[in-house]
Order: C-alpha cells, then sequence, then structure tokens
C-alpha cells in the first residue's frame, strides 16, 4: 500500500522522473570530471521535485552554493602545489505547467570560480588563469500519458565556459505500478564536448593531443523503486558512462624521476581515451517515526581506470515542528587509485599513460553537515509580481552546510541554499 501519511513519503515517478534530468545535466557540469566521490562539485541543494498534482501552478526554485576548498596537492602542479578554489554559484530553475499533463523546465545559472591552483599553468600569480565563469542552461519537457502511470520526458542544454563547450540532449521514461508501489525510471543522456587546449607555460610547443580535442558521453540511468511496508521504501539504481575522446586534462603538469622537478622537465597528463563508469546503488528509507526518518544510502563503483570505490550516505531528518526539519547528513567515501596515477616524481618516463590528479589516487574521505527546511503550509509569505498582478507564494527555504575532508589533506566547506516560490 502506498503510504501517503507522512510528508516524507515520495511522490511518485512523475516527480522522480523531473527531478532525474537536471540532475543529469548537473552530474556531468563540473571543472574536476576525474572527482568520483562526489564531492568538489559546487552542487547547490537539490530542488523539491515538482508535485505533478499541482498542474496549475508554476514553480521557481532560486538557488545559490558558494564553495571553498584548500589542500596541497593540486595537479597543475604535478601532484605537490596549492588546491585552493572558491565557487560561487547561483541557479534559477523553473518549472512551468504548459496543460494539464505537460510541463517544461529550465534550468539556468553560472559558476564563477577563482583559484590560485589553475593560477599556477602560467606560473604567474593572478593570472587570467585564476578565475572563469561557466554558464549552463538545461530545458527539458516532461509529459504524463494517458494512462496516468507512465511519464516521458526529453530534454536539451549547453554549458559553456573559457576552455570548454558542451551540449547535452537527454530522454527519460518511467512507469508506476497501478497500486502506486514500484516504479521504474530510465533515463539516457549523450554528452558532446569541445576542449581548447591551454598548456602549462612551459610546455605550450608541444603538438596538440593525437585523437583530438572532442569528447563524448553516454550516460544510462536505471532506477527502479519499491515501497516493501507502510514505513520502507527500497530502490536500486545504476548509471553506465561510457566515455571516448580527450580525458585528460592538458594543463595537469606530470613530472618523473628520471628528469626530476625543475622548470621544464614536466610533460602534460596523459589517460587513455576510453573509460567505462559501473556504478551500482541502493538506498533505504526508513520512516522510524511520524517525526524522524532515515535515509541510507551505499553505492559501488568500479571503472576501467582501476578504481574500485564504496560510498555510504546517512541522512535523517527530523520534524522539530509540523513546519520545520532539521535533517543532519554523513557520508563517508574510499576508492583505490587509478592504474595510471602515481605521485610527484613516482612516475616513470616509459609509462604509457600518467597522472598525478588526486581525484584519481588512493583516499578516503568524510563530510557531515547540517540542512534545516522551512515550508509552512501556507507559504513564508506572499507578494504581487509584474504578471497581470498575480500573486507569488514563498513557499519553503532550505539551507544547508557541509564539511568535507580527505585523507590527502584536501577540506572543504559548502553553503547553499534554495528559494522556492509558487505562481498559480
Amino acid at each position: 500500500m502506498h503510504h501517503t501519511s507522512s510528508p516524507f513519503v515520495p511522490r511518485g515517478a512523475a516527480a522522480l522522473l523531473l527531478a532525474l534530468l537536471p540532475a543529469l545535466a548537473w552530474s556531468q557540469a563540473t571543472p574536476t570530471p576525474n572527482r568520483i566521490d562526489g564531492f568538489g562539485t559546487p552542487n547547490t541543494t537539490a530542488p523539491s521535485p515538482p508535485n505533478p498534482s499541482n498542474h496549475g501552478e508554476t514553480e521557481l526554485n532560486i538557488l545559490t552554493s558558494y564553495y571553498s576548498q584548500d589542500g596541497n596537492r593540486g595537479a597543475v602542479e604535478g601532484g605537490i602545489g596549492t588546491q585552493q578554489l572558491t565557487d560561487l554559484t547561483p541557479t534559477i530553475i523553473l518549472n512551468v505547467p504548459l496543460d494539464s499533463a505537460t510541463r517544461l523546465s529550465a534550468n539556468l545559472g553560472l559558476d564563477y570560480y577563482s583559484s590560485a591552483s589553475t593560477d599556477r599553468i602560467d606560473q604567474v600569480n593572478s593570472s587570467p588563469s585564476s578565475s572563469d565563469t561557466r554558464i549552463h542552461l538545461d530545458l527539458g519537457l516532461a509529459r504524463q500519458l494517458a494512462d496516468k502511470r507512465t511519464i516521458v520526458g526529453v530534454g536539451a542544454g549547453f554549458s559553456a565556459e573559457y576552455d570548454y563547450l558542451s551540449f547535452n540532449v537527454s530522454g527519460s521514461w518511467a512507469r508506476a505500478s497501478a497500486d502506486g508501489n514500484r516504479e521504474l525510471s530510465v533515463a539516457g543522456q549523450v554528452f558532446l564536448d569541445q576542449v581548447t587546449v591551454i598548456r602549462p607555460v612551459e610546455l605550450r610547443n608541444t603538438p596538440d593531443p593525437t585523437g583530438g580535442t572532442t569528447r563524448q558521453s553516454y550516460n544510462l540511468n536505471i532506477v527502479y523503486s519499491q515501497v516493501l511496508s507502510q514505513r520502507l521504501q527500497v530502490a536500486v539504481s545504476t548509471e553506465l558512462v561510457a566515455q571516448r575522446g580527450l580525458l585528460s586534462t592538458p594543463f595537469h603538469r606530470v613530472y618523473f624521476r628520471e628528469t626530476g622537478g625543475a622548470y621544464g622537465t614536466a610533460k602534460t597528463e596523459l589517460l587513455p581515451r576510453q573509460r567505462l563508469k559501473y556504478p551500482v546503488g541502493l538506498r533505504l528509507n526508513y520512516y522510524a517515526t511520524d517525526l524522524v526518518q532515515l535515509r541510507g544510502y551505499y553505492r559501488f563503483y568500479n571503472d576501467n581506470f582501476g578504481i574500485t570505490a564504496h560510498t555510504f550516505e546517512l541522512e535523517t531528518p527530523v520534524k522539530v515542528t509540523p513546519f520545520f526539519v532539521l535533517y543532519p547528513f554523513y557520508r563517508y567515501h574510499t576508492q583505490t587509485a587509478a592504474d595510471y596515477f602515481a605521485p610527484y616524481l613516482a612516475h616513470s618516463v616509459t609509462d604509457e599513460y600518467y597522472t598525478s590528479d588526486y581525484d584519481l589516487a588512493d583516499f578516503s574521505a568524510n563530510k557531515f553537515g547540517l540542512g534545516l527546511r522551512y515550508s509552512p503550509v501556507y507559504g513564508i509569505g506572499r507578494f504581487k509580481t509584474p504578471f497581470k498582478g498575480r500573486v507569488a507564494k514563498f513557499k519553503a527555504l532550505d539551507i544547508r552546510y557541509a564539511y568535507y575532508r580527505q585523507s590527502t589533506g584536501l577540506t572543504a566547506n559548502l553553503i547553499s541554499a534554495d528559494l522556492s516560490f509558487t505562481l498559480p
């Protein structure tokens, strides 16, 4: 039986699907594509999925996050330089009902980052590579079919920054069982990327990478969820990824033991041009009481670079009042090193592939933090809009802080906020 009395209950296949498309887009939109621990990407707080029963309401989420990290294993300097970086990411997500069964979504935002690490590409502090801005736009269209149990969707988007241009298209399908206790969703996405090669200043006379400077990524995400009892729901998922093309970062230096660490003795990072990732996830949601929920997640990750990883997450939302929820969370991640990773001066010049990027190293990491959500039944406030004097509702406020620490010494802080509005 579908559990509908708790405010924590998932809202069904439609919400899952609508939430999935932007999530897929964000998962790729990262300046650190080799990071697999799910942190470091300056994600904003995930917005509440649109409720498919609110066909008449336009929903608007304004999100922002501030991310700051520091460490001394920077890949730009061959695994010994600064990793200092800050990132500010304002984002707007709009969901507009076109009719009783169709919704249009738009996700528009930018990342502005400032990095002492990439500043070392030129070996001159405060060079043009010390900061950059990425803009992104993703559009999606989702439609509920006549059986009321099936949702199909399509989407497209792009992101651009100084040395990177990416386009993507997506398609998705989700279907719930007649009693609403089971649902299966399948989503696919293709990314076509063009990289502008920027090398460290002393290596700019070397030829362009063999095989070109494009990259293609093919993602397939499958989720099956099942309500096991009034209090327990389980979901299994996988996001298979196949990538081809330029997977190295051209401004990452690698120093070799035979040639030493003097200026001019480095080469730029070189990785295989094909990568296959096969993660499998298990999620359990347990409604311990009407006031407390336990959300557990485990992911096993493996890829053909030789990385095996395990990730555990626990989040425990607690209703302090009927409208106020606190949710402490904790995440643990451990991974083995890629076959092609070695620290500063540990690679040999005879190695076929080489990187000193610590995102591909052997490490463990802990992340913990606290979120709070305030969502009164009648909203936090109302105000008139310029659109024919219609009254908008400030529906909910979500604020989240996280602290992250890696066994390599990298530390990070992330603060994010999500303001939810509806317009009748």
